[in-house]
């Protein structure tokens, strides 16, 4: 069995997966969907795998999709589709991942889906983002500013209320992409704060911890400290809920202790998610977690209702 690893950069995770890959008798190899390209004069498929031949993958993870123009971000996305359409397993389906690469979508699946999460908005007016940031600052608040699609808490920023003094908006044509998404900031309960990270595998809640930092940013990227943390049955459920709701694979799912009494709540979901930190406080192998999700539930159900076709 031939498995592409979508990346666009290779290192220890891709490495992970490759020997997990190994351990269940199957062969990884790592593609940059950049290389990818549709050619319909190559096979009768149209697409073009580069160590594939004019074969298809048995299966793909999706590890990571390099930016770049809106053009060639379309056409990465659309070589997943394609092989999505083509009955290759994709893991995480490119759909979910649509999902929760976009903030702003993830935040309103969680909210329609009943789920707790911050109050959020997404904006293009500045004027209207403004009016936001100060009728919030007004009632007390400090509301994140992300960028749309960033990760490991680049570009994070506070504004509205902040320590006693109102911090405005910054100029969203600058690192923003011209569009606000502001979250309302969700204080740390007690010195130093912290956040949760769940992950989720095909629908299970398996693993957690506590990503703590003196700074209100909590990921490990920007120098968050990993501590185990026990995945008690409230934890559990609302990773499950919000991986099940945006229909994901595995997931990510970024969780914060809100004030006592109140229900936790749900920040972010993560569909291509790292979990190198994670793994330094989980007693199983995370990568063969994934592998044996991806071939027990998504390429075996398929390779058995082929022989049952034949």
């Amino acid at each position: 069995m031939r498995v592409a690893i979508f990346a666009d950069e290779t290192g220890w995770h891709t490495r992970r997966l490759q020997a997990a890959l190994r351990a269940r008798g199957a062969h990884g190899r790592c593609v940059d969907l950049a290389d990818c390209r549709v050619d319909t004069t190559a096979a009768w498929h149209g697409l073009v795998i580069p160590g594939f031949g004019r074969e298809l993958p048995d299966a793909a993870i999706v590890r990571g999709i390099a930016g770049g123009s809106f053009e060639q971000v379309t056409k990465r996305l659309g070589v997943l589709h394609a092989l999505r359409a083509l009955g290759v397993p994709v893991y995480n389906d490119v759909r979910a991942i649509e999902r929760s690469v976009d903030k702003a979508m993830t935040t309103l699946l969680l909210h329609a889906a009943g789920l707790p999460t911050p109050p959020t908005w997404a904006i293009e007016s500045p004027v209207e983002a403004q009016r936001i940031v100060m009728r919030e600052s007004a009632a007390g608040h400090a509301l994140v500013l992300k960028p749309l699609f960033g990760s490991q808490g680049k570009g994070l920023r506070l504004v509205g209320r902040v320590d006693g003094f109102h911090c405005a908006l910054p100029d969203l044509a600058h690192g923003y992409a011209g569009l606000a998404y502001l979250q309302r900031h969700v204080p740390a309960l007690g010195e130093p704060g912290f956040d949760w990270r769940v992950l989720v595998v095909g629908g299970r809640a398996v693993s957690a911890m506590r990503r703590v930092s003196t700074h209100w940013i909590h990921n490990v990227a920007q120098g968050a400290r990993c501590e185990p943390a026990a995945l008690d049955a409230d934890l559990a459920r609302l990773a499950e809920a919000a991986a099940r709701t945006l229909e994901l694979d595995y997931a990510g799912v970024d969780i914060i202790p809100a004030a006592s009494g109140a229900p936790l709540q749900v920040l972010e979901v993560n569909g291509v998610a790292a979990w190198q930190g994670l793994q330094r406080v989980t007693p199983f192998d995370i990568a063969q977690a994934l592998v044996d999700d991806l071939l027990t539930r998504r390429v075996a159900p398929r390779h058995e209702a082929a022989a049952r076709s034949a």
